[in-house]
């Protein structure tokens, strides 16, 4: 039975054997979210609010699976730091509504249509983005390098901070190609997005920081554009 660890911070954490596995799981997560929408939305055209669904149980179950699965402790990784990650996360959220209000307005349902919208396509689907998109890939990364010489200093802190960014980046660009209209130059822009919906988990190392960023991007485009082309993927 695995022990229960916060990012495989035991003494054994730092072998090698242990930060493979690890990349394992980053290079599974990279495939898969790619082939997810690219066979469910693109292939497929599965309806788009029961793809949400799908993807937001697959999203959270890849999560679960490498946590379980590496001695990862979810209630440890829950409470770290969360009074700052929840702030954190509800000013990023802030920027990205922002973002998401500097495009052009559009329709958008309303009565309780509207308030299923935000539920369904705002708060579950932005959350299961943060997650996969960001948390996964960054907490992965600190799991690899746990234990290690790079983690005991400064210096070696921010070089793996670095590279759970480049990781974080690497996910919302191989997700994103999953759909068709995102293969274009109109990638660039959740690339960027990425650099900012990521830093409340970067700097806490909490999972949810993320989520709570990037639903606040899903929210602001249901409520102030539903059609639109940029946000909400997948686009008829």
């Amino acid at each position: 039975m695995a022990t229960r660890t916060v990012l495989g911070s035991n003494a054994a954490a730092g072998s090698p054997a242990i930060a493979w596995i690890h990349l394992v799981w980053l290079g599974a997560g990279l495939l898969l979210g790619f082939l997810v929408p690219l066979v469910l939305a693109d292939v497929l055209e599965v309806q788009k609010d029961v793809y949400y669904g799908i993807y937001s149980a697959f999203a959270l179950g890849l999560f679960i699976a490498w946590a379980r699965s590496t001695g990862q402790s979810l209630r440890e990784m829950l409470r770290r730091r969360w009074p700052l990650a929840i702030l954190l996360g509800l000013a990023f959220a802030g920027v990205m509504a922002a973002i998401a209000l500097n495009e052009d307005a559009g329709s958008r349902p309303e009565g309780l249509d509207l308030v299923g919208a935000i539920l369904w396509r705002g708060l579950l689907y932005g959350m299961a983005d943060g997650l996969l998109l960001s948390s996964f890939p960054i907490l992965v990364v600190f799991a690899a390098f746990a234990g290690t010489r790079m983690r005991q200093k400064l210096a070696g802190t921010l070089v793996v901070g670095l590279i759970a960014v480049l990781a974080s980046l690497a996910m919302t660009a191989a997700y994103h190609l999953g759909y068709s209209d995102f293969r274009s130059d109109k990638l660039r822009k959740p690339v960027a997005g990425d650099l900012v919906w990521s830093a409340p988990t970067l700097l806490t190392l909490n999972p949810i920081g993320a989520p709570i960023a990037h639903a606040g991007l899903h929210v602001t485009a249901v409520v102030h554009n539903s059609d639109t082309d940029l946000f909400l993927p997948p686009h008829d």
